[in-house]
């Protein structure tokens, strides 16, 4: 194994919020709480008019940034934060999420073996409820080796546990065309271009379980659909839905 205690990269971590003061709290503690510091964090406010922005103050010293002003929605408010980030890797965490555990940047940072640093980092995500506690793994699991055509078979990598490279991002922004799945474009968009994609072997993410309602939950598959078609192409993107559709049905 290479020495690689020269490898000190440094995170950007960035939250998109608006008015998500119930749960903010808990994804800036999962934050503070890091053993790594080599991490800056980044929130996005879309203008929030609950308790978000008192919350945002209390923690203002371990906040790198904070803007807060009205955005065309999520994936506009993502490109922000693209922007003002100055880090290595991107990571992006919604309010209600969080880092899996204290040592979860440490740990991604340890696994790293080679003298360079890899295009995208990733690893598994786990489902929690609202009071932080274990419910299931996501339902589809990462790949062993993760290239842009796996996600012929779905978003196997949780957007969240995807830390992509900055320099890749800034030229790789959210497609504003998609209201719902940019990031499953994004992340296509981002792998095609990545060289070297590393499986951290960890569970990175405690993603809350809030479930899309089910109109936008359609309105989602239609644009993957879209998207799917796009880098895919039709006939292969038809087959898999078959499957998809078959499976939603028995499910």
């Amino acid at each position: 194994m290479h020495n690689t205690a020269h490898l000190h990269p440094k995170f950007s971590i960035i939250t998109v919020t608006y008015n998500a003061a119930k749960v903010l709290e808990d994804t800036i503690q999962s934050i503070v709480t890091q053993t790594y510091k080599n991490v800056e964090y980044i929130i996005v406010d879309g203008g929030s008019t609950d308790d978000t922005l008192n919350i945002i103050n209390r923690y203002k010293k371990h906040i790198h940034t904070v803007i807060s002003e009205p955005d065309k929605g999520l994936y506009d408010a993502m490109n922000k934060g693209i922007k003002l980030a100055t880090g290595d890797y991107l990571c992006f965490l919604n309010a209600g999420d969080g880092l899996h555990e204290d040592d979860t940047l440490q740990l991604m940072v340890h696994s790293l073996t080679k003298t360079e640093l890899p295009d995208v980092l990733y690893g598994e995500t786990e489902i929690v409820d609202s009071e932080g506690h274990f419910l299931h793994m996501r339902r589809l699991s990462v790949p062993e080796k993760l290239t842009w055509k796996s996600f012929k078979k779905g978003m196997l990598v949780c957007h969240q546990a995807f830390f992509a490279r900055r320099e890749l991002a800034l030229t790789e922004p959210y497609d504003l065309q998609y209201r719902y799945s940019a990031d499953f474009d994004w992340c296509i968009r981002i792998m095609k271009k990545a060289t070297v994609l590393h499986n951290t072997h960890l569970t990175l993410i405690d993603y809350l379980n809030e479930g899309m309602t089910t109109q936008n939950h359609k309105a989602s598959l239609k644009e993957r659909f879209r998207i799917m078609t796009k880098h895919y192409g039709f006939i292969s993107t038809a087959l898999y839905h078959a499957w998809f559709i078959i499976r939603l049905l028995y499910k």
